[in-house]
Parts: C-alpha cells; sequence; structure tokens
C-alpha cells in the first residue's frame, strides 16, 4: 500500500537501522529505555501469545522472545523482516500494512500487543481508530495494548523542541499525550502515558 510513508523508504534503511536507533540523537534519544518500558508495562510471561505491529528490525520483539512469549511479528517492509527473521527464528512473521485489512492466518486474539516507533506517521484521528480497531478486533478481554513512540506532553514541550533542534527537527505526526488522551476518553478508551525521554514515551491500554 502506498503512502506518505512508502515500504521501499523502510526497506532502503534497514540495513543501517539498529546503527541509527542506537546513536541515541533525535527521535531516538532514550531507544533503549523506551523498549525496556514498553516490556515492563506490558508484564508478558512465558508462553503469551504477543502481538508486535510494525516489528522492523525486531528489537522490541527479540525481547519478548528472552521471555518466551509465543510472538507474531508484522511489518510493511520486506528488508526489515529479512533483519527481524534472524533475530527471532522462532517468530511468526508476517508482512502487512497496518493501514489495511487483517492479514489471514492470525491465531485469533493476543494477550500482548505491542508497538514501537510507528504509530507517529498517523495523524491523532488515525491514530484513535486504529487503536480503536485493535482493542476490538485482536486484544483479548483484561489484557493490554502497549505503544511507545515519539511523543511529548503537551504542545509547548514539543515546541521547545523544535526550536531547540532547528535544522535537525523532522516534523512527523508526532504524539501530544495531553491531546492524546482527551482524544481516547472521547472515544470510551483510556490510555496511561509515561514521558521516558524528552521526545519519547509510552502510551498504555487495557482492554
Amino acid at each position: 500500500m502506498n503512502g506518505p510513508f512508502p515500504a521501499f523508504d523502510f526497506d532502503s534503511w534497514a540495513e543501517s537501522y539498529d546503527q541509527d536507533v542506537a546513536s541515541n540523537q533525535f527521535p531516538f534519544v532514550g531507544y533503549t529505555s523506551v523498549l525496556n518500558t514498553v516490556v515492563r508495562l506490558a508484564g508478558a510471561q512465558s508462553g503469551m501469545r504477543v502481538l508486535d505491529l510494525g516489528t522492523g528490525t525486531g528489537n522490541l520483539a527479540s525481547r519478548f522472545a528472552r521471555l518466551g512469549c509465543e510472538l507474531w511479528c508484522m511489518d510493511f517492509s520486506a528488508a526489515m523482516l529479512e533483519k527481524a527473521r534472524v533475530k527471532l527464528p522462532g517468530a511468526h512473521i508476517i508482512q502487512y500494512d497496518l493501514r489495511g485489512d487483517w492479514p489471514a492466518g492470525l491465531p485469533g486474539r493476543f494477550e500482548r500487543i505491542v508497538s514501537a516507533y510507528v504509530f507517529h506517521h498517523f495523524e491523532l484521528d488515525e491514530k484513535v481508530r486504529l487503536v480503536q480497531r485493535i482493542v476490538s478486533e485482536l486484544l483479548l478481554p483484561g489484557d493490554r495494548l502497549v505503544i511507545a513512540d515519539i511523543a511529548f506532553p503537551d504542545r509547548p514541550t514539543q515546541e521547545k523542541t523544535r526550536v531547540q533542534l532547528g535544522e535537525a527537527w523532522e516534523q512527523e505526526f508526532y504524539w501530544i499525550a495531553d491531546e492524546a488522551q482527551a482524544a481516547f476518553r472521547q472515544v470510551g478508551l483510556r490510555v496511561e502515558y509515561i514521558q521516558v525521554s524528552a521526545c519519547a514515551g509510552v502510551f498504555n491500554w487495557q482492554a
């Protein structure tokens, strides 16, 4: 599926992606802490069925693999998934665009669904629509969706960061946490938020 962020852009990034996220530069400041926060908030245990949306090269999913989870990993970049297969030999890996219908072959619902550094490609109304769909169609009642991403607590903080970064700033649909929480409340979904680094945080929903 084509759009403002086509898969071939990520195919070309696959080779250097792991080095880039380890740089601790915007937008990946605190990357390791962000992923570790997802794992902590998810509270997954061995044997749990976990779905990673936008798995990339598998950096988040590999943490759940070490816990002994049954992993399902989806991404729209074939080149990224080739990297993930090396890290995650036991995972079910599916090439899939989050903007499309759910792919055939999913095993029903999941006990945990996670994602990292994906949803900033979507405007807020699309974020809300996707989360509603995920919670209602893929999560088991009482279980969790945890999303980490480029995010700021409020719009003044984002603007301050933009000014500080100058030419290093790249504008996308970054999360503004207070606005996102209000939007989710309007559709009956309560979400908790933790700011982890200066430019990233973690959202946590319970079905």
